[in-house]
């Protein structure tokens, strides 16, 4: 039964960054036509009613405290976090935020470890994580003769990593308070809009009936609503509460792989040798980094029974 609900919560980090890694393909449609804060706002919202008439129910909390979690999840997971990653792409390159934010299980295992009462991050840890960082920076820069760097973007890019470590850490506490994951998600994305609408004031958000008009803008934006943010976060937080923050977390590796893929597959973009290369070197990176949390060293919280998923 053990064996199975861990099954289960690995292909739900699986089936969130198999559908993650493949954003980039609408994004970069949507971006003909809208702003990357438009495109954000509204996949949200989408999602936030999708999970609405998923899963009608109220959620009803006991405790202020409660509802100060939700609160830091939504400003860190949905508002924060996109919109660091969104301003950063206007200052460095994408490659750039890629290998960046593919750091973030580092600073997910160091918060578990601090907060969390989670096992000390282990040698195999961190030399995979290494391995990971090193087939990920060959799939990004392969073809690139110079690594480029801007401190501005690229600083913001690790904030952005850093808020993600924050999420997936409030995303565990938040687990063990046993609410469903459908309700617990919807509480989530409410607080995200609410932190995300300040931003919409000064930032380039106008939207007009003409920008829905063509159909590949409204498929694009019920994948990125409907699959990317709704179905993905619930999966995201699902395996969170299986699995743990880090085991979660080390998937992330994954996207860039992905979307290697999934661009030779798609957009007929040809794999290079140092990317194939990367691609073993990060999966390596990946199964090398799951490390056994059990034992003396796992905290009762990551051995919470999953409840109403």
């Amino acid at each position: 039964m053990k064996l199975n609900r861990t099954a289960a919560g690995h292909l739900a980090a699986f089936v969130t960054i198999l559908i993650w890694g493949t954003t980039f393909i609408s994004t970069k449609v949507l971006l003909r036509t809208f702003s990357p804060v438009e495109i954000l706002f509204i996949r949200f919202v989408m999602g936030y009613l999708a999970l609405w008439l998923v899963c009608p129910r109220s959620l009803r909390l006991s405790s202020a405290r409660q509802e100060a979690l939700y609160a830091a999840a939504g400003f860190c997971g949905v508002a924060i976090y996109y919109l660091l990653e969104n301003i950063a792409l206007t200052y460095t390159l994408a490659s750039n935020v890629g290998v960046i934010i593919s750091i973030a299980p580092f600073f997910t295992a160091i918060l578990g470890w601090m907060f969390l009462g989670g096992e000390r991050p282990r040698f195999r840890f961190f030399a995979g994580f290494l391995l990971a960082m090193a087939g990920i920076s060959l799939i990004s820069f392969g073809n690139e003769t110079a690594l480029s760097l801007n401190p501005t973007g690229d600083l913001l890019a690790v904030a952005a990593a850093v808020i993600w470590a924050v999420y997936s850490t409030l995303t565990k506490k938040i687990s063990a308070l046993g609410h469903g994951t459908f309700q617990s998600t919807r509480r989530t994305f409410f607080y995200g809009l609410l932190f995300m609408v300040p931003a919409l004031t000064f930032m380039d958000f106008h939207v007009t009936p003409v920008q829905f008009t063509d159909m590949k803008n409204i498929l694009n934006l019920l994948f990125l609503g409907l699959g990317a943010s709704a179905l993905c976060f619930v999966t995201w937080n699902t395996g969170v509460k299986i699995l743990g923050a880090v085991k979660t977390s080390i998937y992330i590796y994954m996207v860039p792989v992905i979307t290697t893929l999934t661009s030779a597959l798609i957009l007929k973009e040809p794999v290079t040798v140092p990317a194939a290369l990367g691609i073993i070197m990060t999966l390596a990176g990946l199964f090398l980094s799951e490390q056994k949390t059990t034992g003396k060293g796992e905290p009762k919280i990551w051995t919470t029974k999953m409840k109403n998923v």
